[in-house]
């Protein structure tokens, strides 16, 4: 049998590499494994040799013990893989196949797979619609921070690169299109941007950065990024975004700075729930709503907001009581005034990654410049999830089995 490490989640700020079985044909029981899914024929899956698997913010919020993830789930839902094992029932996906997974699960038979909304798939958790790679309350499919992992569905699930080789010369941009990048441009879409357009965007993770390089793209006038952190800031600026710090006070008055008016057409939330306020640095309280309530302030009326940052449903660590059960003290009144769109929820990877895909193959992108992706080994990732969680403006690209240089 081959041998398969894999990261896994310990307790608040701990994670180890382990040994976990290799995959079957077969979701087994496990940390977080849905008691109904357990037993669950996957002979519509593939198994994949991890290229990369990368570090997301999502994953840090676990991580912090700020969900109620189980101790010893592999993490791990940013894959990129080739193909080593078909089950099956897989028709098209071929032995040898260099693939890019989106990190929602989706069967492709139900309502909303076919509608697109391969975010909210209806048949892969039963606990609700929506489900991905080695995270809290989506099912229990095992994470790909891994040596090897099981992608169901794959004949739907898969973006397969056209040109191996070709693809190993981009793949460290190609290994963000599993989630950070379409997660980004989707905030963007759904923002409303345009030729043209301004756009404020909270937040200069690899999200937040994302969501500014997929403005550009589209066609923004002007791109404003904003964090408290400055290396992260610098990132934006290195390819072309104005910022504004945090530190120095809220939003508006920076962004009047730039634009000669306190407003953009379109704002973008890369933050989520850990949210801090302005003004403080590092000692920022959090205040969940901060990012959301100051988004409605500056976007012009009749606007948009795109919400790729996350927010969930349980947060033991919230600041109080109602935000350990995700309700915030939303100023909905600012945002019915204003006549303003909000869009949430998990990326639709699948509406956006085949484009992506071409614009990175086609040097109209480069995305893993702009977030500065770094290689590193599994054994590193420890070290990786530790200086992500303390600000380090790097995308942490993990390499299980030597394919990246």
């Amino acid at each position: 049998m081959t041998g398969n490490k894999a990261v896994a989640y310990k307790g608040p700020g701990k994670v180890e590499l382990i040994d976990i079985d290799y995959p079957t044909f077969e979701l087994k029981d496990g940390p977080g494994v849905n008691p109904a899914n357990v037993g669950r024929a996957v002979n519509h899956g593939v198994i994949l040799k991890t290229v990369a698997t990368n570090i997301c913010g999502s994953d840090q919020h676990m991580v912090r013990g700020r969900t109620t993830a189980p101790p010893d789930l592999v993490l791990g839902h940013e894959i990129t893989g080739e193909v080593v094992e078909v089950g099956r029932d897989v028709e098209f996906i071929k032995v040898g196949d260099l693939c890019s997974v989106p990190f929602n699960i989706a069967c492709g038979r139900c309502r909303n797979c076919k509608e697109r909304k391969t975010g909210i798939c209806l048949n892969v958790n039963p606990d609700r619609p929506g489900s991905a790679y080695g995270y809290v309350d989506m099912g229990g499919w095992v994470g790909g921070q891994a040596n090897y992992v099981l992608v169901p569905y794959a004949d739907w699930n898969l973006l397969k690169f056209p040109d191996k080789d070709r693809a190993m010369e981009k793949i460290l941009d190609l290994a963000m299109l599993s989630d950070i990048f379409p997660t980004g441009f989707h905030g963007a879409v759904s923002a409303g941007v345009g030729v043209g357009s301004t756009v404020y965007i909270a937040g200069a993770g690899p999200v937040g950065l994302a969501a500014a390089t997929s403005a550009h793209l589209l066609g923004a006038a002007v791109v404003i990024v904003g964090d408290l952190n400055e290396d992260r800031l610098a990132r934006a600026r290195s390819f072309g975004c104005e910022t504004v710090d945090l530190t120095k006070g809220g939003p508006a008055e920076q962004i009047e700075q730039i634009l000669g008016v306190p407003e953009v057409d379109c704002g973008v939330d890369a933050v989520g729930f850990e949210a801090r306020g302005h003004g403080h640095g590092k000692d920022a309280e959090e205040a969940p709503a901060t990012v959301l309530n100051s988004l409605m302030d500056i976007t012009a009326a009749g606007g948009a907001l795109g919400i790729p940052g996350l927010y969930v449903t349980g947060d033991p660590g919230g600041v109080d009581e109602a935000a350990k059960k995700g309700a915030l003290s939303l100023s909905l009144g600012t945002g019915w005034a204003k006549s303003l769109s909000f869009t949430t929820g998990q990326c639709p990877v699948m509406k956006y990654n085949r484009q992506l895909m071409m614009a990175i193959l086609n040097d109209k992108v480069h995305i893993a410049k702009n977030v500065n992706a770094k290689a590193i080994t599994l054994e590193e990732a420890p070290q990786g999830y530790a200086e992500f969680d303390a600000g380090a403006a790097t995308k942490y690209v993990l390499n299980p089995n030597g394919y990246l240089s």
